[in-house]
């Protein structure tokens, strides 16, 4: 696919656990080799609340509606962490200041889908748009998804049943072509906000699954355990929509695992690991390469 070059790149900034009693803000840096601008941050776009954290952003449409010619990446979804709030931007009228177009209250999130705590925001083929969480409204662990109306970004409610909701979570992707949808493990909300203690690798604190859900069907299939001391964080396919095949990184272990498709079944196998080194003044006396 051949497209005009990005112009501007949008970053979400967050000032949680800073002195600055300010919100979070979406920055517009501007690409375009050719102006006086370059590199630079053009606009701010703060949020009307304090202390939401804005953790990733996505589209509202995504690559996989490439059949429909209509189709524009003209807004985009900004979840938050620890308000469990989430903010549609329109970035199609003025893509150099962007404007805040809905709101999504944390009490609407709560009531709705009993979720809290959200991280990761994708747009699904059938044009609706699919955001991760990684607990409850109490901030304890559970994962899953919510579902937004990819037209009108109204909360449909959550996308697995309820009986299936893992015990964290954080992020995912999919293939469709091979109907498979892979989630990572997170952490449990509410003690992960006190900060990184080594006592809580045997809490079940840190998250050690990988799971496979049927696309389609809305179902968990499979699940990994990548050990006490592993956290799969990031998760990506290739980006051949062919490919039954990807990768997620874990924290701690420093372990990059391969995931792919044998047969009927998928299978996880470790592909790289990154050294810890010996340090001080930290924690612990070994730091993780990841």
């Amino acid at each position: 696919f051949e497209a005009p070059r990005e112009e501007v790149a949008y970053v979400t900034c967050t000032y949680r656990e800073t002195c600055t009693n300010q919100p979070d803000f979406l920055a517009t840096v501007d690409l375009n080799p050719r102006s006086p601008y370059y590199g630079q941050v053009i606009h701010r776009l703060p949020m009307p609340n304090l202390k939401d954290e804005l953790h990733s952003s996505g589209w509202g449409a995504g690559c996989v509606c490439f059949d429909n010619i209509t189709t524009k990446r003209n807004k985009l979804i900004l979840p938050c962490l620890i308000s469990s709030r989430i903010y549609v931007v329109d970035v199609g009228s003025q893509c150099r200041a962007p404007k805040l177009c809905k709101m999504i209250e944390p009490v609407d999130v709560f009531w709705k889908c009993n979720k809290g705590h959200l991280s990761i925001v994708h747009s699904l083929p059938n044009g609706d748009i699919l955001i991760a969480n990684m607990g409850d409204p109490a901030g304890n662990g559970k994962g899953g998804f919510i579902v937004l109306d990819g037209e009108t970004f109204e909360l449909k409610g959550n996308w697995e049943n309820e009986c299936e909701a893992p015990p964290t979570g954080y992020d995912f992707w999919y293939q469709p072509r091979h109907n498979v949808l892979i989630s990572s493990a997170g952490l449990v909300p509410k003690r992960a906000g006190r900060g990184f203690n080594p006592d809580d690798l045997k809490k079940g604190v840190f998250g050690r699954r990988l799971n496979v859900w049927n696309l389609s069907c809305r179902t968990l299939t499979q699940c990994f355990d990548l050990g006490e001391d592993s956290l799969p964080l990031s998760v990506k396919f290739l980006h051949n929509p062919d490919a039954a095949e990807g990768y997620v990184s874990c924290a701690l272990s420093g372990i990059i695992y391969r995931f792919y498709k044998a047969c009927y079944t998928w299978s996880v196998e470790e592909a790289i690991q990154i050294p810890a080194k010996e340090v001080s003044g930290w924690i612990l006396c070994k730091m993780p390469g990841w």
